[in-house]
Order: structure tokens, then C-alpha cells, then sequence
């Protein structure tokens, strides 16, 4: 039987973008995988009093369960009202680039709140197609759907090009209106992955194509995907405890910074997540190695990933302080 996610105690993105585009602060959108990732995320917001999109890509459902996953999703929102002192928090379940109608239609009937639908290496035609189906089974059950213009270089799970192809802003008023989308993901040179550049490119993202798309849809919501920063920090600490992250380089924080002032109401971030996880793990092990309860170095694990989630929702994203907010909204 299709389970609604109004049930599970969850809300689609449509208050969160709107505080968004009005305060000038991207929503965080992080992926999970399993419980740890999940009791990091809803702390780190928790504590920091933001919004978040609880992310799970087509890996995570093969990996995970879709069915487990739900009950996580669902977990989330009583665990933050744990936190919060029964307030609870804007939460938002999402699917991360859906490949087809089948994996969206599936998603929306077991209790996601928001579904990304990528028709981006189809033809525009094709592309607006398929979104628009989407759209119009999703928006029958009040979830919110996010389609994907352009294409962005590197791997993660199962996405994978071998390199970008810019949002061309003359499509966009076009795909919008055609498709009936809730939110757009738009390709501005970021990337996929922890590779994301080779060493000595100095990375940019394309703030000028951003602008322009802004200028053409005002007030829409823009989502950048592959925003993680690869900090320095934790490849170093992976390669000296026995890592080989050999030129791993992402997007500089202080221009996602500038890019969530604008336009830009969601930004997704995994690979930082998954290097603080495997940071901490590969530490452990080495400080101690008669170690084997999972317990043991799950636990730095997951108190290294609420660290790096706390820092991104405060001084990179801007959410921090909007949770509540959101809620008095709904």
C-alpha cells in the first residue's frame, strides 16, 4: 500500500525554499546511507537549528533497502524532536537523481517527500518529457519534484560523465514552464565525486551563468549538486593513515557561500561527508588496531561527520538558525 510522507512526519521543499529565497541561504542537502550518517545529520541540525534534505541516491536504496530507508526518514523526524525538545525540525526525504518514472513513481509511493527526476543526458525534448511525467504523478501526491539541466562531470554511486556540460540559461524559462518543476538543478562547474579537478586548476564555478539564469527565472529555486569542498585536512589525515586520495580537490566553500545568496536554495553534499567518515575510521584503527566493535569506530565516525555538517550549516550554507522558523511557517 503507498504510504504518504505527511504521515511519516515529514514536509516536501516547498517551505523550506521559499524561507530560502527570502533569506538568502542554501537548504543542506545531505546524503545517507545508514544509521550513523543519519543520527550526524539530524544532530549537526539539530544543534544548529536548520532545515536539511535527507538525501538517498539510487546506491543508497540498493545498498540500504528503500524500505529500511523510509523507516530511517521516519526515525529522523521523532530523534530531532528528541533533540529539540519536542519542537522537531524541517525535514525533507528526497530522492537523488532518479533515473526513470518507475524509481520516482516508487519513491513518491513509499513516502518520500521530494523526488529529483534527471533527464539531463536525454535530449531537451526527451528531457522535458520525462520530467513532466514525473511532475504530474508527483505533484498528485503533493511532492515536490526537481529536474536537472546540463550535465556535471565526475562519478558518484551511479552517476557518471566524463565531463560538464553547462546550463545553457536560454532553456530554462522553457523547461520550467513546460515541466511544472518545483526546483531546477542547473550544471555551473561543479563536480561529482572527490576528484573533481586535476592539480594546479584553480576551480570556479560559473557565477555568471548563474546570475543570467537567475535574471530569466527570478525567485525559483536553483540546486547545486557535487558542492563538497574535499577539505585538505581530511584527505591528509586518510593518506597518512594508510589512504591513497592522490589529488582529490573540490569547489572553494567561500564561493558556494556566494552562490547560496542568490539563487541557489539547495546545495548537495556527500563526498565531505563520506572523507570525514573514513578519516576518522582509518585514525581509529591506526591509534588503535586490537580494536573490532563496530561501536569502537563508528562512533569517531560519526562525531567526525556532525563536526564537518555543523561547520557547512553555519558558515558555508547559511541554514543555521532558519529551522524553527520554517516550522512556524507550516
Amino acid at each position: 500500500m503507498p504510504v504518504s510522507y505527511k504521515d511519516l512526519g515529514l514536509i516536501n521543499t516547498k517551505p523550506m525554499f521559499t524561507k530560502a529565497v527570502d533569506g538568502g541561504f542554501a537548504v543542506p542537502a545531505f546524503n545517507f546511507n545508514n544509521m550513523e550518517q543519519l543520527q550526524a545529520i539530524i544532530q549537526a541540525c539539530a544543534e544548529a537549528d536548520s532545515p536539511v534534505i535527507l538525501q538517498v541516491s539510487s546506491g543508497a536504496r540498493k545498498y540500504a533497502n528503500q524500505t529500511i530507508l523510509r523507516y530511517l526518514g521516519q526515525a529522523a523526524v521523532e530523534y530531532a524532536k528528541e533533540l529539540t525538545g519536542g519542537k522537531g525540525l524541517p525535514i525533507a526525504l528526497h530522492l537523488d537523481h532518479g533515473a526513470d518514472f518507475e524509481i520516482c513513481k516508487a519513491c513518491v509511493d513509499s513516502g518520500f517527500s521530494s523526488v529529483m527526476i534527471d533527464g539531463s543526458h536525454h535530449p531537451f525534448a526527451k528531457n522535458i518529457e520525462l520530467t513532466k511525467q514525473v511532475v504530474a504523478y508527483a505533484h498528485d501526491h503533493d511532492v515536490t519534484v526537481e529536474g536537472e539541466l546540463g550535465v556535471l562531470a565526475g562519478i558518484e554511486d551511479d552517476v557518471e560523465a566524463a565531463e560538464h556540460v553547462y546550463t545553457q540559461p536560454d532553456e530554462v524559462e522553457e523547461f520550467v514552464g513546460q515541466t511544472g518543476v518545483d526546483s531546477l538543478a542547473i550544471s555551473i562547474g561543479t563536480s561529482h565525486g572527490a576528484f573533481k579537478f586535476k592539480p594546479g586548476q584553480d576551480p570556479k564555478i560559473r557565477l555568471d551563468i548563474l546570475h543570467e539564469i537567475e535574471r530569466r527565472i527570478p525567485g525559483f529555486a536553483i540546486v547545486l549538486h557535487g558542492a563538497s569542498s574535499v577539505p585538505p585536512e581530511l584527505v591528509k589525515i586518510i593518506n597518512d593513515n594508510g589512504g591513497r586520495l592522490d589529488d582529490a580537490i573540490g569547489i572553494g566553500e567561500d564561493q558556494l557561500r556566494e552562490a547560496a545568496k542568490s539563487a541557489v536554495c539547495k546545495i548537495n553534499i556527500d563526498s565531505d561527508g563520506r572523507l570525514a567518515m573514513t578519516a576518522a575510521i582509518r585514525k581509529h584503527f591506526a591509534e588503535h588496531p586490537d580494536h573490532f566493535d563496530p561501536r569502537q569506530y563508528l562512533s569517531p565516525a560519526r562525531d567526525s561527520l556532525q563536526k564537518l555538517y555543523m561547520h557547512k550549516c553555519q558558515a558555508v550554507l547559511g541554514s543555521a538558525g532558519h529551522g524553527q522558523e520554517i516550522m512556524a511557517s507550516l
